[in-house]
């Protein structure tokens, strides 16, 4: 099994990267774009024959408390491979 975890930054919190991507494609002349919101994400295998709801909770837990710091970021976790 293959989790993905999307991590990034809240709504509420600025996203300077994302800004300076919006503007340089704004620049290249990409003016439908109004806005950019980066992030990272994480694919995780999980070992062969475990439970698939017990593998996304740990997944879930891994995600909160060691990928994602939650004063500035959220985080959500996707079964891409079973």
């Amino acid at each position: 099994m293959v989790f993905r975890v999307h991590v990034s930054l809240k709504a509420t919190v600025l996203d300077p990267q994302g800004q300076t991507i919006c503007s340089a494609l704004r620049g290249q002349g990409h003016l439908l774009v109004a806005g950019v919101r980066q992030g990272k994400f994480f694919d995780i295998e999980v070992a062969t024959g475990a439970d698939q709801k017990r593998a996304q909770s740990e997944i879930e837990q891994i995600a909160r408390d060691v990928l994602t710091n939650p004063v500035i970021e959220d985080c959500r976790v996707e079964c891409l491979e079973q």
